[in-house]
């Protein structure tokens, strides 16, 4: 990937942070890896284990960092409770890149307005800071022209503030954020640009007060919008990476197995992983649009299928298993 900078000068400091409560601490300390440690002046390269050593704030559990990093780039990276590799977090399956299977955490380093982005204080191993919910925002923007200044995201949970929540291009005409969130109520609009004038105007059926809005009780991947619309963009090939319309699971919940249907394709692979976001189960190259997904000796709970078929990637579905 290219990086975009010439100088110092589109450098941004970045702080990482890590709440521990949960977490025995390894007597080799708290460290983070990701592809961001050789521009930030790290030895040993990228995805080095036991060189970004993450520190104690005060008496606290919270463990953080902070580097100088290019601007406008995307990021990935995970916690490592100790300094090797193996002890790095299961990331949960919310908060991961998402497409190939690819189970990092990931950030877009977005302008250098301010000094410090700040991000977390996230628990080691799970979607979000103490007390907040995450939200994953999606709008397909393939029948706008995107504006120079990118996608944005205002909304009540981060004050309004359009500037501050810029939206990033995995593939396609497909644009993403995450948001951590109080339970309760979130009112956002999407932005084309960041001022007022690239706000999409929203037909009546889905606004509140003119503004999208859901209700918020738990960590959601929302479904793929159209810009400037209550739905997915007709007749789009960009939208299944993200949308779980294709892809069913019955029954669910299940005291047994449960079948996977995939809608539109005769060939895929899938992975369920636990709540903490580790592979519990693999089905590689299946022939056929359905899989009989069998229980075996999982225990009660939340599970998550992710579904590949082709360069297409289906946003998780949970599985409830009783």
């Amino acid at each position: 990937m290219l990086l975009l900078f010439s100088s110092a000068a589109m450098a941004k400091k970045v702080k990482f942070s890590v709440d521990m409560s949960a977490q025995t601490i390894s007597p080799n300390g708290v460290h983070i890896a990701g592809d961001f440690q050789t521009v930030a002046g790290y030895s040993g390269g990228d995805w080095a284990s036991n060189t970004t050593e993450m520190l104690q704030e005060d008496s606290s559990m919270i463990y953080s960092v902070i580097v100088d990093i290019p601007a406008f780039a995307k990021y990935e990276y995970k916690f490592i409770n100790g300094d090797q590799f193996y002890e790095a977090e299961f990331v949960p399956v919310e908060s991961r890149v998402g497409y190939d299977f690819n189970d990092n955490r990931w950030l877009y380093v977005d302008s250098l307005t301010n000094d410090t982005t700040f991000v977390g204080a996230i628990r080691f191993a799970e979607n979000s800071p103490a007390g907040k919910l995450l939200v994953r925002f999606y709008v397909d923007m393939q029948n706008e022209t995107v504006a120079a200044d990118g996608v944005h995201l205002a909304g009540n949970y981060q004050g309004w503030d359009a500037p501050s929540n810029i939206l990033y291009n995995f593939q396609n005409a497909v644009y993403e954020v995450i948001g951590y969130v109080d339970t309760g109520d979130v009112s956002y609009v999407f932005y084309n640009g960041e001022d007022l004038s690239g706000a999409e105007y929203l037909p009546d059926s889905c606004v509140v007060s003119g503004n999208r809005q859901l209700s918020v009780t738990d960590h959601i991947l929302l479904d793929v919008v159209c810009f400037n619309s209550c739905s997915a963009c007709i007749g789009t090939a960009g939208l299944t990476e993200n949308s779980r319309a294709s892809v069913t699971l019955v029954p669910n919940p299940s005291a047994g197995s449960t079948v996977l249907t995939l809608v539109g394709s005769d060939s895929f692979s899938a992975v369920v992983y636990d709540a903490s976001g580790k592979q519990v189960m693999e089905y590689r190259n299946h022939a056929g649009n359905t899989l009989e997904i069998q229980r075996n000796n999982l225990q009660r709970g939340i599970y998550f299928v992710s579904v590949v078929h082709g360069s297409t990637v289906e946003a998780p579905v949970k599985w409830f298993v009783e």
